[in-house]
C-alpha cells in the first residue's frame, strides 16, 4: 500500500481511545502504539518532516494499518502490553525477563505448609513474589522459621487419620522445629494463626504478629513461665529487626507503587518499588533498549504496567518523577516533599546504580554497544545530524612566538587511534598568531584527505574559541567542506563550546561523558603538540651549542648526535672516542673547544 493510501485509511480511523498495528509488506506485524485519539496519533507518524530518523525508517515499512477500539485507556495500556509480548513487533522495546524468579508459597491444605516455589500452579494456594533478590527470600523464610514451628512433611493431616495414628512424629519435632500436629499435639485452628501472622508478614504487616507475641509474652509472665516469656520477647526482638531493615519512611504508607526512570539514547532503566506498611517488599529494575527515540513518558507508563501485573500489584496508588497515564482507577503522584519524596528518591537512586553497573559490565562484555551509545549520546548533546564515529582535533603549541607547531588527533568511537595522529610544522605564518596557524593546519590536513580520497570525519574539535573556530572555518570554506564536516570550538576558561555562527556557546554537564571526551580529545591534542614543540626547541638547543663551534658543520653534527645521543655525552667523551666517529682533526677542535669553555 502506497503513502498515499495510507493517509487516506488514516483518516477513516475512529477519534476514540485503541491500539494501532503495523504490518510491513509480509503481513507482520512491526509495531504496536496505543492512543487517546486513534486518528491523530497515527496521523502524527505521516507528516511531510518526521525529525526522527528511525521514525522515517518505520514509516518507510508500514504496508498495512490496524486498529482495536477499546472502551477506556487503562483497557489500551493493558491490550498494547499484551500485543507487544505476543509478536515481538521488531519496532517496539521488549519488556521480557527471562529470568524465573521465586515465589513464596502459603499451600492450600489442612496445616498449610509454607515454601519457595518457581512454579505457580493455579490449585488455590496463595503465592507472595515473585522475589527478584533470593537474599530477601532467605531472609524472609528464616524469619518465619525462627518465629514460627511448621510442618515440612507432606503427610494428608486430615482429622480421620490424625485421629487413626496413622502418622508418628519425625526428627523435625524432636527439635523442636514443628509441634506435632500429625498427632495431634497443636490443633489446626492454632496452627492456622500461625499461618494467617505469615500472610501478614509477607504483605509488609508486622503489626498482628508483634500484638500476638506481646500478648502471648505477657501471659508467660503472669504465670511466672519466664522462661517461655524470654524466648517470645526474642521474638518479638526478631520482628523489629528485620522491620528495621525493611522500613524506610512511617508505617501509614501502604500499598503504594514507586517507579522512576533513567536513560539515555539507547538505553532506559525503569526501577520497581512495591511498599507496604512503610517497607519496601518488592523492587525490581528493568533495563529498556530502545528502538524509536521513545520519550521517558512512553517508556515508563508501558514499564509501569508490565511490573504492575507481573508482580501482581492491586495498588490505587503510584509514586513517579512525572506524570503517567495509568489509566483513571490509579492515582499518579509526583511527590515533592516529605516521606514519599525519600521513596521516590530512593527508586532514582536505585536506577542510576543499575545503570552504572550495567555501563561498567558492557564496557568488558560488550564494547561495540557501549561505544554506540556514547556515539548517540553525543550526536544529541552536540545537536549532531550523524554519530560522531570520526573525530578530529586541533591545538597550537608555541612560546613567545619560538618554534610553533600544530597537532592534530584522532578519535574513532571514542577512542584515541594514535597511529593517525599527525604532528605539523607551521611553514607561512611568522610570529605568534594562533589564528593564521590554525587556518593553515586545517586548510593542509583536509586538503590532503580530500587528494587521497581518504574518510572526512563527522566532527571537528579546536581547541580554542570564537577566533580559532573562524580561522578554521576559513580552510573549510576554501575546500568546500563548510556545512559537510560538523565543527566546534572549545575555551578553555569556562568549558563552553561554540558552534558556527552563533554567538551563545553552549554548556555540557560537567559530569556528562560528552564533555569528558571532548576535554580528552582537547588535552590529547595538547599533549602531541607540546611533545613535538619540547623536542623542536630542545634539538634546535643542541644543533646551535655545535654549529658555534669553527670548523664544524651540519653533517658532523648530525654524524655526533646519532652517535652520541646527547651534547652532554659528547661532551665527556674521549679523543679516541670521537676520532673514530669524525677524524682526529675534528676531534681536536672539539676537545680544545670544550676545554676552553669549562
Amino acid at each position: 500500500m502506497n503513502n498515499d493510501a495510507l493517509k487516506l485509511q488514516v483518516k477513516t480511523l475512529p477519534n476514540e481511545p485503541g491500539v494501532y498495528q503495523y504490518y510491513n509488506d509480509e503481513g507482520s506485524i512491526i509495531y504496536v502504539g496505543k492512543a487517546k485519539n486513534l486518528r491523530k496519533r497515527v496521523a502524527s507518524y505521516f507528516q511531510k518532516n518526521i525529525p526522527s530518523k528511525k521514525t522515517r525508517n518505520l514509516v518507510s515499512n508500514i504496508h498495512t494499518i490496524k486498529h482495536v477500539v477499546v472502551a477506556t485507556e487503562s483497557d489500551a495500556l493493558l491490550l498494547e502490553n499484551t500485543l507487544i509480548k505476543e509478536h515481538q513487533p521488531k519496532y517496539n522495546i521488549l519488556l521480557r525477563d527471562d529470568k524465573t524468579y521465586p515465589w513464596i508459597c502459603i499451600k492450600k491444605e489442612r496445616f498449610s505448609r509454607v515454601f519457595v516455589t518457581r512454579k505457580l500452579i493455579k490449585d488455590g494456594s496463595e503465592y507472595f513474589g515473585p522475589f527478584t533478590n533470593f537474599k530477601t527470600v532467605r531472609m524472609l523464610m528464616d524469619l518465619i522459621s525462627e518465629l514460627y514451628p511448621l510442618r515440612a512433611c507432606h503427610y494428608d493431616l486430615s482429622p480421620d487419620k490424625i485421629e487413626n495414628n496413622k502418622y508418628k512424629v519425625c526428627l523435625e519435632y524432636h527439635i523442636g522445629n514443628c509441634l506435632g500436629g500429625c498427632i495431634g499435639n497443636q490443633s489446626a485452628e492454632d496452627y492456622q494463626q500461625q499461618i494467617n501472622h505469615i500472610r501478614e508478614l509477607l504483605r509488609g504487616n508486622f503489626k498482628n504478629a508483634k500484638q500476638d507475641f506481646k500478648q502471648k509474652m505477657q501471659h508467660f509472665s503472669e504465670q511466672l513461665h519466664f522462661e517461655n516469656a524470654q524466648k517470645i520477647k526474642e521474638k518479638i526482638t526478631l520482628l523489629d529487626q528485620y522491620q528495621h531493615k525493611s522500613t524506610v519512611v512511617n508505617a501509614t504508607i501502604n500499598n503504594v507503587d514507586v517507579f522512576s526512570i533513567v536513560s539515555d539514547q539507547t538505553t532506559a532503566y525503569v526501577n520497581f518499588l512495591q511498599v507496604a506498611f512503610g517497607s519496601i517488599v518488592r523492587f525490581h529494575t528493568l533495563e529498556i533498549r530502545k528502538k524509536m527515540d521513545e520519550s521517558d513518558e512512553a517508556i515508563l507508563g508501558l514499564a509501569a504496567v508490565e511490573l504492575r501485573q507481573r508482580f501482581n500489584s492491586d495498588s490505587q496508588e503510584v509514586l513517579a518523577p512525572f506524570k503517567v497515564d495509568l489509566g483513571s482507577a490509579i492515582k499518579v503522584i509526583i511527590p515533592k516533599i516529605g516521606d514519599k519524596k525519600q521513596l521516590l528518591d530512593l527508586s532514582i537512586r536505585n536506577a542510576k546504580m543499575a545503570r552504572l553497573e550495567q555501563l561498567k559490565q558492557m564496557k568488558i562484555t560488550d564494547p561495540n554497544r557501549h561505544s554506540e551509545r556514547i556515539m548517540a549520546q553525543m550526536q544529541k548533546d552536540l545537536r549532531l545530524s550523524d554519530p560522531p564515529h570520526h573525530i578530529e582535533c586541533f591545538d597550537n603549541s608555541n612560546i613567545q612566538g619560538t618554534h610553533p607547531v600544530a597537532a592534530c588527533v584522532v578519535f574513532k568511537d571514542g577512542k584515541p587511534e594514535k597511529k593517525s595522529y599527525r604532528h605539523y610544522h607551521i611553514k607561512t605564518v611568522e610570529g605568534p598568531d594562533d589564528f593564521a596557524s590554525m587556518e593553515e593546519v586545517v586548510f593542509r590536513r583536509y586538503k590532503r584527505l580530500l587528494n587521497e580520497d581518504a574518510s572526512l570525519p563527522q566532527l571537528i574539535v579546536v581547541d580554542g574559541g570564537k577566533g580559532q573556530l573562524s580561522s578554521a572555518l576559513k580552510s573549510l570554506e576554501v575546500l568546500g567542506l563548510r556545512g559537510k564536516i560538523a565543527i566546534i570550538g572549545i575555551a578553555k576558561r569556562l568549558e563552553e563550546l561554540y558552534y558556527p555562527d552563533d554567538p551563545v556557546p553552549l554548556y555540557l554537564d560537567k559530569k556528562s561523558e560528552t564533555l569528558k571526551i571532548i576535554q580528552q580529545l582537547r588535552n590529547e591534542a595538547h599533549r602531541f603538540g607540546i611533545a613535538l614543540h619540547r623536542n623542536k626547541r630542545s634539538q634546535s638547543a643542541l644543533n646551535s651549542s655545535l654549529e658555534k663551534i669553527e670548523g664544524i658543520g651540519e653533517k658532523t653534527i648530525i654524524s655526533l648526535l646519532k652517535s652520541f645521543k646527547s651534547v652532554k655525552r659528547i661532551q665527556s667523551a674521549s679523543f679516541d672516542e670521537l676520532e673514530k666517529h669524525i677524524g682526529s682533526h675534528k676531534a681536536q677542535i672539539l676537545i680544545n673547544h670544550f676545554k676552553s669553555n669549562s
